[in-house]
């Protein structure tokens, strides 16, 4: 399974030789897409009022030391949760900002930047997928930055490959485990993607100081996937190289908001022109068993105005109603003046959540955020299922077969509003696919929604439209479009 060496060590040789050309084209293309939308999310974490604290305590996006660039950046720009998910885990706080911070510092051009990205996203989302059934996923999934530091870091530094996989070993030695209460219950979460980020900049040191690792510190009885997964799939860290392209499954956010709400908020977005200045008398949110085992990890910290943003990207009623009330879901909504508008949490508290078992098998049926691992895992994954969701859903996963490349991959986390208005008019909308979400409409204008994305926390055009041209980019057209995008 491994090969010589064991996985990490074939990671690290597959990537050091990964070139430019190795590449498909539409991959290329996404990589760079994932590029522009995580500057915006990382813009969005410095509007933000709690972005203020971030770069008090740990400095600007930019500085001297790449090390502390790529760990601010990472923390900037997750927190909102606008950072870019794939199938497998949050890859942009860490295969996107780490490349950034080490390609200004080393003054690298837009065809080494872009291929760093891709092989930190194929490293990174291999083994998060080889642990995702098992307790942690999405953004808990902390492990997913110490693949996508270390190789994002290595894949610009004159490192041999053997120095990589040391790298890699060491960071996997002691991965991050959160506490959930923290996490959900305080301001933790700032810097979630901070702690992974700086332990993978460590274990690069100590690799390129002379330091070891153990070779099979993935997949041995006794390594990661043994503590981390529940049902471990030692062949993903490997299988399909250059051929399957995790980079593919990309999701791209275009709002705040955690996993299951996108869709939601879709639907109020559309329906707010059509309330006009009528009174809502109720709203119902029908969506997957994933939305509602995420809003009930928020539940118990929901205080309205009082809420931790972490629990408050998790929940469905402030978004929700946020949505129907302005026709959209921003930054600046998360921002105090704005919780503490009474009309909102009036209205979001009547938001009801329905699990529907339709939208539960769509999920399932989509490769992201864990369709494919069930496939992969076969009828183990069944049980992991049955555990994580009970019998009766379990059943909705199907029989299909695992996916042999990722071309048509998509990411359904459905959602349908129904709004019952005082005037007595019933308004219902529903998506199966969230907008920005893996799917046919992303790959047909994947640019346009993250030029948008950029431009909505404020970024300058010209930087947005000469992100399309960024694999073109020489050394030093490069550093300053980057210092352009952040400023």
């Amino acid at each position: 399974m491994s090969g010589a060496g064991g996985a990490s060590a074939q990671l690290a040789r597959w990537a050091a030789g990964l070139r430019p050309d190795d590449v498909p084209e539409r991959v290329r293309d996404l990589a760079a897409s994932q590029i522009l939308s995580q500057l915006a999310a990382i813009r969005a974490g410095l509007r933000h009022s709690a972005g203020a604290r971030l770069v008090t305590a740990f400095g600007p996006p930019l500085q001297p030391d790449p090390r502390r660039s790529a760990a601010v950046l990472a923390a900037l720009g997750s927190w909102l949760n606008l950072d870019d998910t794939a199938y497998s885990g949050h890859l942009g706080p860490s295969c996107v900002a780490v490349p950034l911070a080490y390609a200004h510092a080393r003054e690298t051009d837009g065809a080494a930047l872009v291929t760093a990205v891709v092989a930190a996203d194929e490293c990174a989302a291999r083994i998060t997928a080889a642990a995702t059934l098992g307790p942690l996923r999405g953004q808990s999934a902390l492990h997913t930055h110490l693949a996508g530091a270390v190789t994002g870091r290595m894949k610009l530094s004159p490192a041999a490959p053997g120095q990589w996989a040391h790298a890699l070993a060491l960071a996997f030695a002691a991965p991050p485990w959160p506490v959930m209460h923290a996490f959900l219950g305080g301001d933790a979460k700032l810097t979630h993607a901070l702690v992974p980020v700086r332990a993978a900049m460590d274990a690069c040191d100590a690799a390129e100081a002379g330091l070891t690792g153990v070779p099979d510190v993935l997949e041995n009885p006794r390594g990661f996937l043994s503590r981390f997964a529940s049902v471990a799939l030692p062949e993903t860290l490997t299988g399909g190289l250059g051929r399957r392209w995790h980079t593919e499954t990309l999701s791209f956010k275009v709002r705040p908001g955690g996993p299951g709400v996108d869709a939601a908020v879709d639907c109020a977005c559309e329906l707010h022109p059509s309330i006009g200045g009528a009174a809502i008398e109720s709203v119902v949110v029908q969506a997957s068993a994933y939305t509602g085992y995420a809003a009930r990890q928020a539940q118990p910290y929901l205080d309205g105005q009082r809420t931790p943003l972490s629990a408050l990207l998790l929940s469905v009623g402030y978004p929700v109603a946020t949505a129907l009330l302005t026709g959209d879901l921003t930054v600046e909504d998360l921002e105090p003046a704005r919780l503490a508008d009474p009309a909102r949490w009036e209205l979001a508290h009547r938001v009801r959540l329905e699990q529907h078992d339709g939208m539960t098998a769509q999920l399932l049926e989509s490769a992201a955020p864990f369709g494919a691992a069930l496939r992969s895992a076969g009828e183990p994954g069944r049980q992991w299922l049955r555990d994580f969701v009970g019998p009766d859903l379990a059943r909705l996963a199907g029989d299909t077969v695992p996916e042999e490349t990722f071309t048509t991959a998509e990411k359904a986390t459905p959602a349908r509003l129904t709004v019952r208005l005082g005037d007595g008019r019933v308004l219902t909308r529903e998506r199966r696919v969230p907008v920005g979400a893996a799917g046919d409409d992303l790959r047909a204008r994947h640019r346009e929604l993250v030029r948008e994305k950029f431009l909505a926390q404020g970024g300058d055009p010209a930087v947005a439209d000469a992100g399309g041209d960024l694999a073109d980019m020489s050394a030093s057209q490069l550093r300053t479009w980057i210092e352009a995008a952040l400023r």
